[in-house]
């Protein structure tokens, strides 16, 4: 059983910066694509970022430029740094690992406020 741990959230002010860590269980992390999503108040969850097994990353046009993606197999973890935060970013923001295209496990969330 895979489990997907979140932590790092809290509330920032506009332009703060913050550092999401995903920390996962199992022997899989280093076979599995790795996504971090968001789902803001009243509004469907949406893809945030991407970091494949071999390191490519892929953004939302909304965070392209301010959010990194990273991961390190020593730690079985994702990472997602935040920079330059906006109002907008406010969601709770959701790991999610994806193995062989057909095993999808995903953690429990992590609320991310950006308010002044």
């Amino acid at each position: 059983q895979v489990q997907l741990v979140e932590s790092g959230g809290g509330l920032v002010q506009p332009g703060g910066s913050l550092r999401l860590s995903c920390a996962t269980s199992g022997s899989i992390f280093s076979r599995s694509v790795m996504y971090w999503h968001r789902q803001a108040p009243g509004k469907e969850r949406e893809l945030v970022a991407t970091i494949t097994t071999g390191g490519t990353t892929n953004y939302a046009d909304a965070v392209k430029g301010r959010f990194t993606i990273s991961r390190d197999g020593a730690k079985n973890t994702v990472y997602l740094q935040m920079n330059s935060l906006k109002p907008e970013d406010t969601a709770v923001y959701y790991c999610h690992s994806e193995y062989r295209g057909l095993y999808n496990y995903w953690g429990q969330g992590t609320q991310v406020t950006v308010s002044s």
